[in-house]
């Protein structure tokens, strides 16, 4: 048992991220700090080479715990009233391996932290890892100020089984990109019992949309009810900072990241709503124009510099249409989903 250590998810497919988060994490949290990749699926040939490649990087190999979580987000997913309501229990389009995420529980570390790989660690974890000596879950996020039709629990059903008040609901919601928490946490006893409030109890009205996994860890953390510790509603102001590189402005310094208002350090850059394929072909010379591709750059070729791109190049006028063509298909299809599941 180690007694503390850092978590992600990762396959093949996000291969560019894992190796710049990995050299982030080097270079801004700790050389000698463990990381442990938990496998999303079996795509794992070039992640296995990376991770021989560095003293400090295993590879989470529990099958067991694997296994109990893709068990757990099939059973509660395949009784969400959107997946009931349109006859889709049969399909599997909705199992996601997301939620082994949650393998972090049942891992190595007593304390850990958990990065989405599509991040950038930019500073040390260590008032991290001492929040976790006085709460059980540490976050660092803004989903709490949502609107009530796009926060992460349904505010009105919870409401309205008495148990809760939005307010003691509201300032507890998180997302799931990035958090810290302890080993053991969720046992099998307690996902047992979450099991039968969810699908007994109809507590799955909760969730208001399925296949999410910060939906479900939302619900898990609300109703196991311990202590929790959001960043950006600290009292002191320095700890409220941004982190989305899509919305966030921020100041580099030396390639560390800084709030632009104020200059506050950030627990990390989180590329969120930037699809993989973009840090591939952005690996690979392309200009992709995603907001500090700059930083991604840096960190991506960290130890090897001679690989990394001399110039970025847009994409032919021929590629950018083919790609709009397909991007257009992909959205009909997805607000066709939508409109099924939701």
């Amino acid at each position: 048992m180690k007694p503390s250590g850092i978590y992600t998810l990762a396959n093949d497919a996000v291969f560019d991220q894992l190796v710049a988060l990995l050299n982030s994490i080097e270079v801004n949290v700790s050389r000698d700090i463990p990381v442990c990749v938990i496998p999303y699926n079996d795509q794992l040939e070039r992640v296995q080479q990376e991770i021989n490649s560095r003293k400090n990087v295993t590879l989470f190999d529990n099958g067991e715990s694997i296994q109990r979580w893709d068990n757990f987000a099939h059973e509660i997913w395949s009784v969400h009233p959107a997946v009931l309501q349109n006859n889709l229990s049969g399909n599997t389009w909705y199992r996601s391996p997301l939620l082994r995420k949650l393998c972090a529980f049942d891992g190595e570390f007593e304390k850990f932290i958990f990065y989405d790989a599509d991040s950038l660690a930019m500073k040390p974890i260590d008032s991290l890892l001492d929040k976790l000596n006085h709460y059980d879950f540490i976050f660092d996020d803004w989903e709490h100020k949502k609107s009530p039709e796009n926060a992460a629990l349904n505010l009105v059903v919870i409401e309205n089984t008495g148990l809760y008040k939005e307010e003691d609901v509201r300032h507890k919601l998180h997302c799931s990109s990035f958090f810290g928490s302890k080993k053991g946490i969720f046992d099998t006893t307690e996902i047992a019992f979450m099991k039968q409030l969810l699908i007994e109890q109809d507590e799955i009205q909760w969730i208001p949309k399925c296949w999410d996994d910060a939906l479900l860890f939302n619900y898990m953390t609300l109703r196991c009810d311990r202590s929790l510790f959001n960043f950006t509603l600290s009292p002191h102001g320095q700890d409220r900072t941004g982190n989305c590189a899509d919305a966030d402005p921020f100041v580099n310094v030396n390639n560390v990241l800084y709030n632009k208002e104020g200059l506050k350090p950030i627990h990390r850059l989180h590329y969120m709503n930037y699809p993989s394929v973009c840090f591939q072909r952005l690996s690979q010379g392309e200009d992709v124009n995603i907001r500090y591709q700059d930083e991604f750059l840096h960190y991506r070729f960290l130890k090897n510099p001679d690989q990394k791109p001399q110039y970025l190049h847009p994409p032919s006028p021929l590629t950018t249409t083919s790609r709009n063509f397909q991007k257009a298909i992909r959205k009909v299809q997805k607000i066709l989903t939508l409109a099924v599941v939701n």
